[in-house]
């Protein structure tokens, strides 16, 4: 191998204005193929026909201004023990609480759990879902605000409440489906809401 890599080597430096003029016409080959190349694609993607394009477009036909990422609340509502979401009080202030959200500035919509059936088997909770015209970096102090307030105002009615979600991102706050699954599940004797992770002693 060695030998040859010096022949050629050799050669090459013997023919060097032939090597020179084919490196050139190289250079130029890849030059012109670099214009005649089509232009980068556009940063507007789009899928006409597949459910979920259809999806986008019906939102922002119901709903003008409200784009995919939009910031999302998922507000979770508890009876109290031996209770049910849809017992009649606490059925009425799930639903006073959701017009209360639907009503903020820069909200979009604010889903009725009991029109959506996003009650568990069990009755005893259900969640509902409030969707901004703005991602979560764009919600207001006052949005947010308006926010907590709704969610205190239901806690007075002896409801547990929490909120997870993309709107609670600013705040800090431990967001997502993982908060609502936690918040939905029955308490178990190695855990509390203000316990260290794993308590002292649990096996679990």
């Amino acid at each position: 191998m060695a030998t040859f890599l010096h022949r050629l080597g050799r050669l090459a430096f013997r023919k060097r204005w032939y090597v020179i003029l084919l490196w050139v016409a190289v250079l130029g080959a890849v030059g012109i193929g670099a214009l005649k190349a089509p232009g980068a694609s556009d940063e507007e993607f789009s899928m006409p026909g597949i459910e979920s394009q259809k999806a986008f477009d019906l939102l922002e036909e119901r709903f003008p201004g409200v784009t995919a990422d939009g910031a999302t609340a998922r507000v979770v509502f508890v009876a109290p023990s031996g209770e049910k979401v849809t017992a009649t009080e606490n059925k009425k202030a799930i639903e006073d609480t959701v017009a209360d959200l639907a009503d903020g500035s820069q909200v979009a919509s604010a889903v009725d759990p009991f029109q959506a059936q996003a009650v568990s088997q069990d009755g005893s909770t259900a969640y509902a879902t409030v969707t901004y015209k703005v991602t979560a970096a764009d919600l207001t102090d006052a949005s947010r605000t308006h926010l907590e307030d709704a969610l205190h105002e239901a806690q007075g009615s002896g409801l547990t409440v929490e909120a997870g979600g993309t709107a609670m991102d600013e705040q800090g706050a431990p967001g997502g489906m993982a908060e609502v699954i936690g918040v939905a599940s029955p308490p178990s004797s190695c855990w509390s809401p203000s316990a260290r992770w794993p308590p002292p002693g649990c096996r679990c």
